[in-house]
């Protein structure tokens, strides 16, 4: 029998995975199903057609119920808004784009730190983004998608390529290139929305994911 050497057994585990783990698939197969059945609703296949309306009431983050200026609707709103306004979408395009990222930068994300800490990640950043949108937004509308878990990701992903490049003695003119172009992104997507892009809760979910790879969720 034949035994693997310490070097043929380190090289197996770092094979990466060929699909996304199936903790991402469950994330995005719930905000799917949300997605769907409210579909389903606005184009009046059951149901009424405002129970979109009805869900993000419920659901979305609200800054004025934050803030103290209105009173929420049911006891525990201010507390569960903020992860739950992750899991609501203004559409199919919406949930597309988040899910793609988190399906492939959530998947060599967690080949790096593992299921548990990306979904700490995940929660923190969407946490955060949401207390972030709060703090610097005064926008009475809902606030609603898992952008800022997503941006944590991409938080986490360029803390990693930071402390790699900075390992290796590699130039970190990417690092900067990359979050400039974020930044120019978000501000022209601000622009083309006509202000509805809730670029304070990718800047929340961004730092949060940047911190994470600094410490806990470290390579």
């Amino acid at each position: 029998m034949k035994f693997a050497s310490p070097r043929e057994r380190r090289f197996t585990r770092a094979v990466p995975q060929t699909g996304a783990p199936r903790f991402l698939w469950c994330l995005v197969g719930i905000m799917a199903v949300i997605e769907l059945i409210l579909s389903l609703l606005d184009s009046g296949f059951f149901g009424e057609q405002n129970l979109r309306w009805t869900a993000f009431s419920l659901g979305a983050f609200w800054q004025p119920v934050f803030a103290g200026t209105v009173p929420p609707i049911y006891p525990g709103q201010p507390a569960l808004m903020f992860i739950s306004h992750a899991f609501l979408h203004g559409g199919f395009v919406h949930l597309a784009m988040n899910s793609v990222v988190l399906l492939s930068l959530g998947k060599f994300v967690s080949v790096q730190v593992g299921a548990a800490r990306t979904l700490l990640v995940l929660f923190l950043s969407a946490v955060a983004g949401a207390a972030c949108f709060g703090l610097l937004s005064s926008s009475p509308a809902p606030m609603i998608g898992a952008s800022g878990a997503v941006f944590g990701l991409i938080g986490l992903w360029q803390a990693m390529d930071f402390r790699m490049r900075r390992r290796a003695g590699l130039p970190l003119q990417p690092i900067v290139t990359a979050i400039l172009g974020l930044i120019a992104a978000n501000i022209a997507l601000f622009v083309i929305l006509s202000g509805g892009l809730a670029w304070q809760a990718h800047l929340g979910g961004g730092i949060v994911g940047w911190l994470s790879g600094q410490s806990f969720a470290r390579r």
